[in-house]
């Protein structure tokens, strides 16, 4: 069964500063819970500094009795953040929704489990066929780079996906949801020009009785991006070993608003629930398939398998730390997508207790990087980042559920 939520607008959403703020600022908890913390104070109290954006997502009950996602935000949108990883997700919803066109159109059986060959494109690349982490038959397949993309966050997985449905694929199944301000233009880890992101091989899928082909494209470029406020991050920069001595301007690179992708990630998690769009088009077989990915710990998975020394519990999960210190690990179920890079550390995540069904969703921004030169890979991430991400889930889980019972 293939299931879209067409439902109407989302509840008002205050947008806060620093102190809350908004239409609902007497009701917006996070004030509160931010003080709560001693963690916290660090970060909270130079803000502006560190970029911070935080949008914490209740599901209450809406005006007509529908379960509604209602935002209560901290300075988000006050600038740009670079959402790295977190985009990651969206580029699986895509390549399933391609999946489903493909079947439709074709009349084969083209499922998660087709092996894909991608042709080389471009003059430093070759033919690519095999997935070394699948222990199954070492092939390439959608399912297996959903998993590993929430195991461990692989780059090149989120690239066979993008390069799967295209700029334009991916830009398409945004604005079908209802997420019109988010902008995926490139791959990950690859250095590219604008033309050669909208340029996307040839695709086999082979099957036990077919091959199929999609062929060479070229996507038509997306539409500038709106103007944000702090484009332009840090003093200078490395580009190919070179020291440029300006801010990187990020205006070619991926956008996400934080407070989308939280609603994003509603819509995939919580579809029964107004996110404030129409939400995505996915059949619940494969809905279900994205969710036993995305609550799976490293060690946990069977194909792909991970070293749990190399990549621990908190690998990607990093809410994870000061969660615990509220409730068992047993208790907990996150379904989320991180994201890291250039400084910026970003978590999209909800947070159930599996024993109480009480959830909440949050999503967080901040930028550590002192010496404010960009792609030296010197940034605060252990030192300051990653405590703060742990600080916050205790914060917010204790403010909202209290001690765990015995």
């Amino acid at each position: 069964m293939r299931q879209r939520l067409w439902i109407p607008t989302l509840l008002a959403v205050g947008i806060g500063n620093v102190t809350g703020g908004g239409t609902m600022a007497q009701d917006n908890p996070l004030p509160s819970i931010l003080q709560s913390h001693t963690g916290l104070t660090r970060v909270v109290d130079q803000a502006a500094d560190y970029r911070l954006q935080v949008v914490l997502g209740l599901v209450e009950e809406g005006p007509d009795g529908w379960p509604t996602l209602v935002q209560h935000q901290l300075r988000a949108g006050a600038e740009y953040f670079y959402p790295a990883s977190t985009v990651k997700l969206f580029a699986e919803v895509a390549a399933l929704q391609k999946l489903a066109e493909l079947r439709e159109t074709t009349g084969l059986a083209i499922d998660l489990d087709t092996s894909l060959v991608f042709h080389p494109l471009l003059a430093d690349e070759e033919l690519e066929d095999k997935d070394e982490d699948n222990v199954e038959d070492g092939t390439i397949t959608v399912r297996q780079q959903i998993c590993e993309i929430f195991l461990v966050s692989d780059n090149q997985a989120f690239n066979y996906l993008y390069e799967l449905v295209g700029q334009d694929g991916l830009a398409d199944s945004l604005h079908q949801a209802g997420l019109d301000a988010p902008r995926i233009a490139h791959r990950l880890s690859k250095v590219r020009s604008a033309e050669e992101n909208r340029r996307y091989p040839k695709v086999d899928f082979v099957g036990q009785d077919f091959t199929f082909s999609l062929l060479e494209r070229i996507s038509q470029p997306l539409p500038l991006p709106e103007p944000v406020p702090g484009i332009t991050v840090g003093r200078a920069y490395y580009s190919s070993d070179e020291l440029v001595q300006q801010p990187m301007d990020f205006t070619p690179k991926n956008h996400f608003p934080l407070a989308d992708l939280q609603r994003g990630l509603c819509m995939v998690v919580r579809p029964d629930v107004n996110c404030g769009g129409a939400g995505f088009e996915v059949d619940d077989a494969d809905r279900e398939m994205i969710l036993g990915a995305m609550v799976l710990y490293p060690r946990e998975s069977t194909n792909p398998v991970y070293d749990p020394e190399e990549y621990p519990d908190d690998y990607v999960k990093v809410l994870l730390p000061g969660l615990e210190r509220v409730i068992s690990k047993e208790r907990l179920r996150i379904y989320n997508k991180v994201g890291q890079a250039y400084g910026f550390t970003t978590e999209n995540a909800w947070v159930l207790d599996e024993a109480t069904g009480k959830g909440f969703f949050l999503a967080a921004t901040l930028y550590t990087n002192q010496d404010g030169i960009l792609n030296d890979d010197q940034y605060e991430y252990d030192e300051v980042a990653h405590p703060f991400m742990a600080d916050l889930g205790e914060a917010v889980a204790r403010f909202l559920w209290g001690g765990e019972e015995d």
